[in-house]
């Protein structure tokens, strides 16, 4: 029997064993029946599966262990609902195995609902969850946005992207060229102010809710620079806006900040530099993770959305001289087609 269905089995069990407190402590009838189906899986190695029963439904998260640990979900959870911002309840768990019992925060991402019509108002209501998380302050126990961070992630753009993907090895002046563009992006992210950083604040991760949004995919959350998640935002990796209308977001973000008194650049020239150069840094990870995750997860289809990175980076070296190296790098690299 393959280890999924093992999987499955078990948290099947525990779902039967947990179900009747969760339900109470919903103030829900004691449950009868329901049926477990899969609800989403991610590039990571979780799965979801959504319980319905009686018009009710609870969410299921399949984290195994060793390859995924639910504690800095947990520990997370509970910092952003302090802060007022909606996540999972967590009403059941079993650390030990990686299984989490969820509330529903409902059935339809921004991805699968946002257009041009409602963009604004539901980037509102994404802007004010994140302006609630921004202002936490910086005493919890985790890690920072550093320069080996930081490295780490730009390496995976030639490690896997580059090495992988395209069979290039950089060496001699192209090298130096990297080296000399990491360090640019590096010292930009570092000179920022910190907030926290929710690190995937993007529409896959915030679901169309009462309040809303419904945010999910915060385990992985740092203290680092406060163009990051912003940033993200509105260079998503699965749907992409105009230039105009994302500078038009950004000023809006950059004037509620201060308004909010959240630590941000004190010019808005600055900071609209800021974030081009933190978006850069993040595209070029992102493409390194999709190369990854099709190399050595076997998981293809993300490579279908590279092209959209590249776009991105083109549009800021085409507005920033600083980062012409990069532009010439990516120039010089063969498949073009790959980037198309």
């Amino acid at each position: 029997m393959p280890d999924e269905d093992v999987r499955l089995q078990q948290i099947s069990a525990w779902l039967d064993q947990c179900l009747p407190e969760a339900c109470a402590r919903l103030g829900w009838a004691p449950p009868v029946g329901g049926r477990l189906t899969p609800a989403s899986s991610d590039a990571s190695f979780r799965r979801y599966f959504r319980w319905e029963s009686e018009g009710r439904s609870l969410i299921l998260m399949d984290a195994p262990p060793p390859q995924e640990d639910c504690r800095p979900f947990v520990r997370m959870a509970q910092m952003l609902a302090g802060a007022g911002v909606h996540v999972p309840k967590i009403l059941a768990a079993d650390l030990d195995r990686g299984f989490l019992l969820l509330d529903d925060l409902g059935r339809q991402t921004y991805l699968e609902v946002i257009d041009p019509d409602n963009a604004d108002a539901l980037f509102e209501d994404a802007l004010q969850a994140l302006l609630a998380f921004q202002r936490l302050p910086l005493d919890g126990d985790l890690a920072h946005y550093d320069d080996a961070l930081l490295r780490r992630e730009l390496q995976l753009f030639p490690d896997w992207y580059l090495q992988h993907e395209l069979s290039v090895s950089l060496d001699g002046e192209r090298l130096a060229a990297w080296q000399r563009i990491s360090a640019l992006l590096i010292d930009s992210a570092l000179a920022q102010p910190k907030v926290l950083v929710h690190r995937d604040f993007m529409p896959r991760n915030l679901m169309l809710s009462t309040p809303n949004p419904g945010v999910l995919d915060f385990q992985d959350a740092v203290y680092g620079p406060v163009t990051y998640d912003i940033t993200c935002l509105f260079k998503d990796a699965f749907l992409s806006w105009p230039e105009a209308r994302v500078r038009g977001w950004l000023e809006d973000y950059w004037q509620s900040a201060r308004a909010a008194g959240i630590a941000v650049q004190a010019e808005l020239d600055d900071f609209l530099r800021a974030s081009d150069l933190m978006g850069v840094q993040r595209h070029l990870k992102v493409i390194g993770i999709f190369a990854r995750i099709c190399h050595r997860d076997g998981k293809p289809r993300y490579l279908g959305d590279v092209p959209r990175f590249f776009r991105y980076i083109e549009a800021v070296v085409a507005r920033r001289p600083e980062l012409a190296e990069l532009g010439e790098l990516i120039a010089s690299l063969p498949n073009p087609e790959k980037r198309q």
